[in-house]
């Protein structure tokens, strides 16, 4: 489950950038999302908008000096793993709509892989799965 400054517009981009399939979106009155489900390769992930006053990765990484310092590597820091059947594709797809690549793909133990983050800062760490 993820926390998103403005979850609709999280989705969309996800949807786009990465390839995940739509299940469910739910907003209340106001147009914030309060629960949604998105599906890649046989994996779901759940996100909604934040409560008030939430601040999502890129924002803590410019109003919080230590933020900004333990993003400043590749890695997933409080990420998310997804398993996809093509990693080529996905990673095509994520550069060519602006996802920040923090790794290249690389080889070796899991397995093909690669990181990136997405619109409000949140890394993903994706694995081709063999399935």
């Amino acid at each position: 489950m993820l926390a998103y400054e403005d979850g609709p517009a999280a989705m969309d981009w996800l949807i786009e950038a990465f390839g995940f399939e739509e299940h469910a979106r739910w907003l209340d009155n106001d147009g914030r999302l309060t629960h949604g489900e998105l599906g890649l390769g046989g994996e779901l992930v759940m996100l909604a908008s934040g409560p008030p006053g939430y601040q999502s990765p890129n924002s803590l990484k410019v109003n919080y000096g230590p933020a900004a310092e333990w993003m400043s590597v590749p890695h997933v820091v409080n990420g998310v793993m997804v398993r996809v059947p093509n990693l080529d594709a996905v990673l095509a797809s994520a550069s060519g709509i602006g996802a920040e690549i923090l790794s290249g793909i690389e080889e070796g133990f899991p397995g093909r892989r690669f990181r990136a983050a997405d619109l409000e800062g949140h890394r993903w760490f994706f694995l081709e799965s063999s399935d």
